[in-house]
């Protein structure tokens, strides 16, 4: 006997489009969109999981309603769909592969305890669109194609058992391709949703990292003000001060010469006193000196240059200085520099300053000085960059602000003047100056100056800055 039955027949492979027709796959549809706008948004909007479970348990009381294997099944979809944030946070690589496997597993087991004699028939085949909206949420289009394909092969699996005793006509045929492209569809409609979201979620993350850079960009250039605005105030009263004094020095000077002159041979405790009065004043008199320095416009001398020979000579300063010093220098320099503009006298000071510095922040004990000369490029353009770095404990980030401010020092001896005219110098040369503090290592000051080549600037460069 023929099993060619007609397709109204009960026993037939016809999939029962009486109850899954344009109806049940509209339902697939909207419930491929629920999904696409829910797992982007699972984190926040868990109103969304209460509605889920709401669906899943309008399935649970549909027929076949006392069918123990449907109801387990129904409460592991709900429990993975549930959990699968959590699974993706876990594993990010795999955890999406994970869910789409277990989905399909899943639909497949509950399409064989509700199809009856043929699980093809079941009225629940629109389950798959889990599984297939779930890759589409996850994936690149040509995955979720493949995911598709899965889903698909898994639902159309149960032919070949209902092959064995029935045989589709060409009614059934159209049905069974309406829903296999009803279920690529959707996930091609949830993958072009998805990675439109991901794509306009880079472009706010990338405006919002603009902005924040923006923002510390603004913030420093607000700092910079205020700090030129009081390094112009302390150079003027530093200027005054410093001719205010120096007259009276010259007159203390000059009498304690005289004295000793008159005493040396009737009172030596007088002259002895009066050397001191000298000394003291050379001192103060160096010290004033160093205040115009800090005061006064440089008269710079701009001739193009070599920077490695400079940071050579202020080295070879700084060693003949300092014989007993247990320093070893490493210098890595790229050949081929540009040369930059520069008055060579100030800028072997800037680098002599600032090796000196180094060599009394490793006392007593020594350590390393590296010294790394490159080409860099920044907001003025072309140029070189000269990077100090020492092994000393470096510079604490609370203070790494101050350090340039004029009068500001941590050592016992000395006026704070030290790197404030080395950042004046360097500002003078519209070149940048930088401390970068690192936990865990010493001191580092990076030194740009533009190149020859271009132009110079008409205003000076930003003030030092630390970071």
């Amino acid at each position: 006997m023929a099993h060619n039955l007609p397709v109204h027949s009960t026993s037939s492979v016809e999939l029962n489009t009486e109850h899954a027709g344009p109806e049940s796959t509209g339902a697939g549809l909207t419930l491929a969109s629920n999904l696409s706008r829910e797992l982007p948004n699972r984190r926040t909007l868990n109103w969304i999981d209460a509605l889920f479970l709401l669906f899943i348990a309008g399935l649970a009381i549909l027929p076949p309603v006392r069918e123990p294997h449907k109801q387990l099944i129904l409460v592991a979809i709900a429990l993975l769909q549930l959990l699968e944030v959590k699974l993706v946070r876990l594993s990010p690589r795999l955890g999406p592969s994970y869910s789409v496997i277990l989905k399909i597993l899943l639909a497949t087991i509950l399409l064989d305890h509700t199809g009856g004699e043929i699980a093809i028939n079941s009225s629940y085949w629109p389950i798959y669109f889990l599984p297939v909206v779930t890759a589409a949420t996850y994936f690149n289009t040509w995955a979720t194609l493949a995911w598709t394909g899965l889903a698909s092969a898994a639902y159309c699996a149960y032919l070949i058992p209902a092959l064995q005793e029935f045989f589709l006509t060409s009614e059934d045929k159209g049905e069974l391709a309406t829903r296999v492209l009803f279920l690529f569809l959707a996930a091609m409609l949830t993958n072009r949703f998805a990675i439109e979201i991901r794509r306009r979620a880079a472009a706010y993350q990338t405006l919002a990292e603009q902005m924040t850079e923006t923002n510390r960009r603004l913030a420093e250039v607000q700092e910079e003000a205020r700090r030129s605005e009081r390094l112009a105030a302390l150079g003027q009263m530093s200027a005054g001060l410093a001719h205010e004094i120096r007259n009276p020095l010259g007159v203390i000077k000059g009498s304690a010469e005289m004295l000793t002159k008159r005493v040396q041979d009737t009172n030596p405790l007088a002259a002895e006193l009066a050397g001191y009065i000298s000394t003291e004043v050379n001192r103060l008199s160096a010290l004033v000196a160093r205040f115009l320095d800090f005061a006064r416009p440089q008269a710079l001398e701009l001739v193009p240059g070599n920077v490695s020979e400079v940071v050579d000579q202020a080295l070879a300063a700084v060693t003949a200085e300092r014989p007993d010093a247990k320093v070893v220098i490493e210098r890595k320099y790229t050949e081929g520099l540009p040369q930059v503009r520069m008055d060579d006298r100030l800028a072997e000071q800037v680098f002599h300053n600032l090796a000196l510095n180094a060599y009394e922040a490793m006392e007593p004990d020594g350590g390393i000085l590296r010294v790394d000369i490159s080409d860099a490029r920044r907001e003025a353009g072309e140029g070189v960059e000269v990077t100090l770095l020492d092994s000393g404990p470096g510079i604490p980030p609370e203070i790494s602000e101050q350090i340039f401010n004029p009068f500001f020092t941590t050592k016992k001896t000395g006026v704070g003047l030290g790197l404030a005219i080395v950042s004046k110098i360097v500002d003078e040369h519209h070149g940048s100056l930088r401390l970068v503090t690192e936990p865990g290592r010493g001191a580092c000051f990076r030194v740009f100056f533009p190149s020859a080549e271009d132009p110079a600037p008409a205003s000076t460069a930003s003030q030092p800055r630390a970071s």
